[in-house]
């Protein structure tokens, strides 16, 4: 077995590194403050292409596999977690959708002007009763001819304040929870649809939320985009692909993390030698870099596994649940080490892995928590009827 990266993906991978380092990093610690994504840093990723890196070449992508999208999403958290969130936002969940099932005319005013970066989406699912448990969604979408009515509110959606459109997810058939939902696509202008207040946070700054209503909102039935009763498999598809870009972003801030900490424990005297010769430091950080690497083959691997069997087989299922838990849960054990391994300097605002920390919290979150990939496991496991 060859687990070595190809030439081209290498050569990518150095690619994305360089713009992190020259174009990222400088400003990552500004974001943080000021809780703002840089516009002319928006137009940079826009240049250089990477919003259309996973769809095909004729709507201006490059259409790469799943791999080489994690690639690229691990070198962006190294530099900053929340500019990769919003970037991924943009180059995934908000058009995957579109690339996948919506008609030519709908791609042509959507898809290409989002890869371009003049139009920004979101997408959305999580409600106040339904985060983990989307089958208790009480957004609803009702057919009325040639138009679908949604009614419902959304919270914690990513990119809302500034995105020009939504990809909404509601209930056609609320006896089939799960199963019974669908995805709507929604104009930020659209009668009825209403952007409510930014959701401050303490991490993830630059990275913003906000609640969503909808009342009586009609769109034309064609923006249902799969049609009715085939969301469910869609949302299970695309659930295991964020999984594994989650943990790939989980990679990049663990990355980040290990770096800031070896470094310190290189330089910092204490005792009359680096810290980092005492065993207690040296030994952490050695168990910390061994899991990096088991991580990154995890991720790696349910990456490729998506890419030979597609995000909607059953193979993909656990592993990709696997590898979310296993990666993020490590870049919460590695942000906190390094913060420690810094001392005091580590409470400071000023120190990167101060942001690494309070950064980290929101990949448990995303992609569904610890908790709910454990339950699929054990399902898949078996134990679970």
């Amino acid at each position: 077995m060859d687990f070595r990266l190809t030439e081209e993906q290498q050569l990518f991978k150095e690619t994305v590194r360089r713009f992190v380092e020259n174009e990222v990093k400088p400003v990552a610690a500004k974001i943080d403050e000021t809780d703002e994504f840089p516009e002319d840093l928006w137009w940079k990723f826009a240049d250089m292409g990477f919003f259309g890196l996973r769809y095909p070449e004729e709507y201006g992508g490059s259409n790469c596999d799943v791999l080489t999208f994690c690639i690229f999403c691990e070198e962006v958290a190294r530099g900053s977690l929340a500019v990769a969130f919003q970037v991924t936002m943009q180059a995934f969940q908000s058009t995957d959708f579109i690339a996948k099932y919506g008609d030519e005319e709908i791609k042509e005013q959507y898809l290409v002007p989002a890869i371009k970066g003049k139009k920004r989406g979101a997408f959305s699912v999580t409600e106040p009763e339904a985060g983990s448990d989307l089958g208790n969604m009480q957004t609803t979408a009702v057919r009325d001819g040639d138009y679908f009515v949604l009614n419902g509110s959304k919270t914690w959606c990513t990119g809302a304040p500034y995105a020009d459109f939504f990809i909404i997810g509601a209930m056609t058939d609320k006896s089939k929870r799960f199963w019974g939902i669908d995805f709507f696509l929604v104009d930020r202008d659209t009668p009825g649809f209403k952007v409510g207040r930014h959701i401050p946070k303490f991490g993830m700054r630059g990275l913003k939320e906000a609640e969503l209503s909808l009342e009586n909102v009609r769109i034309p039935a064609k923006r249902a985009l799969a049609g009715t009763g085939v969301g469910g498999k869609y949302l299970q598809g695309i659930l295991a692909e964020i999984r594994v870009v989650t943990g790939a972003l989980a990679l990049g801030v663990t990355e980040a993390a290990l770096e800031e900490a070896l470094s310190y424990a290189k330089q910092r005297v204490c005792f009359g030698r680096p810290i980092g010769r005492f065993q207690s430091i040296a030994h952490k950080l050695a168990t910390l870099h061994t899991e990096l690497e088991a991580a990154k083959l995890m991720v790696y691997w349910a990456a490729w596994l998506l890419d030979q069997k597609g995000r909607e087989s059953p193979e993909a299922v656990k592993p990709a649940a696997m590898a979310k838990n296993f990666a993020c849960e490590l870049a919460m054990r590695a942000v906190d080490a390094a913060w420690k391994i810094h001392g005091a300097l580590g409470f400071s605002s000023e120190m990167s892995v101060n942001r690494f920390f309070r950064d980290a919290g929101g990949l448990y979150l995303g992609g569904g928590t610890t908790e709910i990939n454990n339950d699929i496991i054990a399902r898949e496991l078996g134990l679970y009827g």
